[in-house]
């Protein structure tokens, strides 16, 4: 049995699974597939040709624990899914989150509030995109990858598996720390290798690579490669990895 507020509108040709919720004024354009106990809090967007899976939650408010440092009181407005994107099984979109057309937010993915994520990107499996983050278009977060909050993603940014990023140099301690907050920064192009930390306030230049298991402590020049702890420049990338070079059209 589901649940489907009187103000609510479903498109022509969308279908439910069994005990879904659809709040109060939320919009599903035509021809969106939701699965089993998918929840939609009111007023949430959802556009055509949309698929949610099983227990994935659309529109949910964050919660603000008395310690926080960087989740605000106030109420985010609903959640914007645009059309053709895919939300896996037991993925939570926040509200306050807006997902442009074609975007992938796969199994258990977190994407919190006041976060902007561009048309035809990937949000891999276990990634959580922290609140206050702008991600481009054409990006791919690859699993259990940790983008956190106060961070710009540039278009064509890879992120691989098992990267995390960092806004508190101060590392939880003292005060001071409110006035310092600052996410990484990744330009167009760039690529994190796998298990990379990148520290508070970096910036990662265009066409940039940093090498797996890499610390970055400073920025990375652009069309550079930079690898170690902490990470040092060693040498350009390669004429055939630039992006400028793919064929890719924007």
């Amino acid at each position: 049995m589901n649940h489907v507020a009187p103000s609510a509108f479903l498109g022509e040709g969308t279908t439910l699974g069994q005990f879904c919720v659809i709040g109060e004024g939320v919009r599903i354009g035509r021809g969106s597939v939701l699965g089993h106990h998918v929840v939609v809090h009111d007023g949430a967007s959802i556009g055509a040709g949309v698929r949610i899976d099983d227990h994935a939650v659309v529109g949910k408010q964050p919660m603000r624990a008395a310690a926080s440092a960087v989740t605000k009181e106030d109420r985010q407005p609903p959640a914007s899914i645009g059309d053709g994107c895919i939300v896996g099984t037991g993925a939570v979109i926040y509200a306050g989150a807006t997902l442009g057309r074609n975007v992938l937010v796969a199994d258990l993915a977190t994407v919190r509030e006041d976060v902007i994520i561009g048309d035809f990107t990937i949000v891999g499996r276990g990634v959580a995109v922290e609140n206050q983050c702008r991600i481009g278009r054409h990006c791919k977060l690859e699993t259990e990858s940790y983008i956190t909050a106060y961070s710009t993603l540039e278009d064509r940014v890879f992120v691989a598996p098992g990267v995390v990023t960092s806004n508190d140099n101060f590392v939880g301690r003292t005060k001071e720390r409110f006035a310092h907050f600052k996410g990484v920064t990744v330009r167009r192009g760039a690529r994190l290798g796998a298990g990379a930390t990148v520290l508070p306030g970096t910036e990662v230049g265009e066409d940039a690579l940093v090498a797996a298991g890499a610390v970055l402590t400073h920025d990375a020049p652009p069309r550079r490669i930079v690898a170690g702890v902490p990470a040092r420049d060693v040498r350009p990338v390669a004429a055939d990895q630039l992006l400028e070079n793919q064929g890719w059209q924007e």
